[in-house]
């Protein structure tokens, strides 16, 4: 029975509630007193603390006595005033007398007025009696001995004379607004009078609250010698709410000084309710305990409470909300109130980045439209009108929080494991490049994501200097691709090829995996010393492409792959015989052609004998070739204003010049150069002349060309790709040419075919940047005449130089 009814509390907590009130009430009908009780206690905690506190005692109800909670009492005053006649009034715990206006005591003690007023020695007569007042020392005063002392006269003497821009109106207009009660106003004018430094810097010292209020009045009123009150701890005058050691502190630092260890998710946050154990939970795992949902007034669901209104709660999908056309995108959205235009603008606008139309800064939307945005300083140039940064003191903005710029320096020493401000040395570049990047808003969410944040925990607890090394003993992945990136593009870390550094991780992992010692040696020697030294060779310090490092792992995969079928077979290499080998190749080898290929270098090695392997070669070009849809394509990209400038332009020089999608990602600024009028660029030996316009798009390209990265360094590259300070991947060009109709394999070979026609091989070779062996093929795949160019060269007429004078 005690569980149904723990669960019918966490259920419905307010017809738990209402049930047992209408047990002992029958003068009101259970809708009345829901209406009441929901009135009373709105909110669904104090709902489950009403029910708890009743299932336990029960008899509060009929007797009016406490100790209870607080809101059992104001329960019990609200059902009597509308008119319940056996639920009881409460009743004072000193003299017994009904409660019409409750007051508390400590300890759940419910006190009438006269019951819970102290009675204190009179400073001036020295009886024992209420206290109705307190003198300018702070000592009570009876009925008989009223404290009648106005300082209001000589605060505003002291205050104008200590600070002559001031008018008598104005101090009297901010004393009088900083509360009603004349108490008050003695308190707060005797403060400022045994202090006139609050008025000047030190108004978290300030005893009254009310102090502030006449403070801020005073500033807000053009008072330029009266310092606003700032926290005694961070320095940030926001609503100075709580008191710390005499001092007054903000919100912020309150919550953090009231902050425990939440049960639920285990974080240092300010506790938003205490559970039955009497353990901390914060609001947020509050909002989110199922326990907290309620049924939605709209859809009926049971979800988190978003509104509440006199229909009831409202989930977060149904929640009413009104609805404007927002100033600066002009869609019809839910919007607030700009403080800089007092005009509507939705979420998403108060969240844009954009490049201001009139300063050209990267900044957040302050106002004007989508059309021509407008940054803080340009919406209104006034300095006073906007806040600072307490940090930096360089940001506009509403609020006196710390901007997003400073917070990136700070969650950066944060993970990095630094308590204050600053990074280790050596990645203080890496630190100014975040902190210096247009976005600051992306550079948080890249830190708030969990994985970049254990790499940055990880390697600021790394005693060791930053080096590849260090970060290759990180756990592998796209954080850890980017994050070495950034070190590189801020220049902390050494640029190196990734690719070529993972293809030799790659190989000793595969290597180490083997274990018999014969054929980790002939592994090794296979992938080590023959193909990984050949490809450096071949490189000759250029970037690997992702073509280079699929044929070396597919080399080395059909290797293992002989090398295992060997061992199975035979017990080694050297005992494989020639049969054993063709069955292998095939019906056995995933790569036949690789493996092959292994066999004769273990037999050029001798590794292996009498045995051989045929050899795959090149055939030569092959169809199919689509002129007529090469050059439709060409003309739409070069006359199509739609696609982005860097995808026409990728897509023209594979079309026209037959580049390789690795050749167009690797294009570099330096690549392309203006010769007087005409726009050269260089494939090979010979630099081509762009033609119009082809010219006008390459010179677009290169001045609006942005990276996709955090830190937005574009570099040389012509296409910037999303890792910092690299091209965009091979990958990405072939999807986007793609998505403009292009195949870029079949287009590229019917753009070769058709230039190989018409150009001799040899200027082919020079001015497309490919070899001369495979110009030749695609001439004579073409029908070109080689031998003609040949004679045409040797009929010119050979130059002689004048002799000498």
């Amino acid at each position: 029975m005690a569980a149904s009814i723990d669960q019918a509390i966490d259920d419905d907590p307010l017809s738990v509630v209402v049930d047992q009130i209408a047990a002992v009430e029958r003068g009101l009908s259970a809708d009345r007193i829901r209406e009441v009780t929901q009135t009373v206690l709105p909110g669904r905690t104090v709902q489950r603390r009403v029910a708890q506190e009743l299932r336990d005692n029960a008899g509060v109800l009929r007797t009016g006595r406490s100790p209870s909670v607080w809101a059992v009492g104001k329960l019990l005053v609200a059902l009597t005033k509308a008119g319940a006649v056996q639920v009881a009034v409460p009743r004072c715990c000193g003299c017994d007398r009904e409660i019409r206006s409750l007051l508390s005591r400590k300890g759940g003690l419910w006190a009438c007025g006269g019951c819970s007023r102290a009675k204190e020695e009179c400073g001036a007569c020295g009886t024992i009696g209420y206290v109705i007042s307190r003198d300018r020392l702070g000592r009570p005063r009876c009925p008989r001995c009223p404290d009648d002392e106005d300082p209001t006269e000589e605060l505003i003497e002291a205050v104008t004379g200590r600070h002559p821009g001031l008018e008598r109106e104005t101090v009297e207009r901010a004393l009088a607004g900083c509360s009603t009660r004349r108490a008050v106003r003695r308190r707060v004018a005797w403060a400022v009078l045994d202090q006139p430094e609050l008025l000047t810097g030190v108004g978290a010292q300030a005893p009254t609250p009310s102090a502030l209020a006449f403070i801020n009045a005073l500033v807000d009123a053009g008072a330029t010698t009266v310092v606003r009150p700032g926290c005694a701890l961070c320095g940030v005058a926001d609503r100075l709410r709580a008191k710390r050691d005499g001092q007054r502190i903000c919100w912020r630092c309150d919550d953090e000084a009231r902050a425990e260890t939440c049960a639920s998710c285990g974080k240092l946050r300010k506790p938003g309710y205490r559970n039955d154990d009497g353990r901390a939970v914060c609001r947020d795992c509050r909002a989110n305990d199922p326990i907290s949902h309620e049924p939605c007034t709209g859809c009926g669901h049971r979800r988190r409470v978003k509104a509440r209104t006199a229909q009831g709660p409202w989930c977060q999908q149904c929640s009413p909300r009104e609805h404007r056309e927002c100033s600066v995108c002009g869609q019809t959205r839910r919007c607030l109130t700009s403080r800089a235009t007092g005009s509507p603008w939705c979420r998403n606008c108060r969240s844009r980045h954009i490049r201001c139309s009139s300063c050209g800064a990267v900044a957040p939307l302050r106002g004007g439209t989508l059309r021509a945005p407008l940054c803080a300083p340009c919406l209104n140039p006034d300095p006073d009108f906007w806040d600072r940064c307490p940090l930096c003191a360089t940001s506009w903005q509403f609020g006196t929080e710390p901007c997003q710029r400073c917070l990136v320096g700070q969650r950066l020493s944060e993970l990095l494991g630094h308590r204050d401000d600053e990074v280790p040395a050596e990645l203080e570049p890496f630190r100014r490049a975040l902190a210096g990047v247009e976005r600051p808003d992306h550079a948080m969410g890249w830190l708030a994501k969990p994985k970049v944040a254990t790499l940055l925990t990880a390697l600021g607890g790394d005693p060791r200097s930053v080096t590849h090394d260090v970060l290759d003993e990180l756990p592998a992945g796209k954080p850890l691709n980017h994050l070495r990136a950034v070190l590189v593009a801020s220049g902390v870390l050494p640029a190196r090829d990734e690719r070529i550094a993972q293809l030799e991780r790659w190989a000793a992992d595969q290597i180490a995996t083997r274990t018999d010692p014969h054929d980790r040696r002939i592994l090794h020697g296979y992938a080590i010393w023959h193909h990984l030294r050949r490809l450096r060779r071949r490189l000759r310090g250029q970037p690997m492409t992702v073509a280079q490092g699929s044929n070396v792992r597919v080399h080395i995969t059909a290797a293992i792959q002989l090398l295992e079928h060997a061992s199975n077979r035979c017990g080694s290499l050297n005992a494989y015989t020639q049969g054993e080998l063709d069955e292998f190749l095939a019906h056995h080898a995933t790569y036949p052609s690789r493996a092959a290929h292994f066999v004769r270098w273990a037999v050029a090695h001798r590794h292996a004998h009498n045995m051989k392997a045929p050899a795959t070669r090149w055939a030569g070009p092959s169809g199919p070739y689509d002129e007529d849809r090469r050059w439709e394509v060409a003309r739409r990209l070069l006359h199509d204003d739609g696609p982005p400038v860097a995808d026409r332009v990728a897509g023209l020089l594979l079309l026209l010049y037959a580049q390789t999608v690795n050749t167009i990602r690797h294009l570099t600024v330096g690549h392309v150069q203006r010769d007087g009028e005409r726009l050269t660029i260089l494939f090979g030996d010979r630099p081509i002349v762009l033609p119009a316009p082809l010219d006008a798009l390459v010179e677009e390209l290169i001045t609006h060309r942005r990276g996709h990265t955090l830190l937005d360094v574009p570099g040389t590259w012509l296409f910037p790709g999303r890792l910092p300070g690299q091209p965009l991947s091979s990958s990405q060009v072939v999807k986007r040419l793609r998505g403009l109709g292009i195949k870029p394999r079949q287009d590229r070979g019917t753009a070769l075919f058709t230039l190989a026609a018409e150009i001799p091989a040899v200027i082919l070779a020079r001015t497309l940047g490919i070899h001369r062996s495979v110009a030749v093929q695609w001439q004579r795949a073409s029908g070109g005449d080689w031998a003609a160019y040949a004679a045409d060269v040797a009929a010119r007429p050979v130059r002689t130089s004048p002799p000498a004078g």
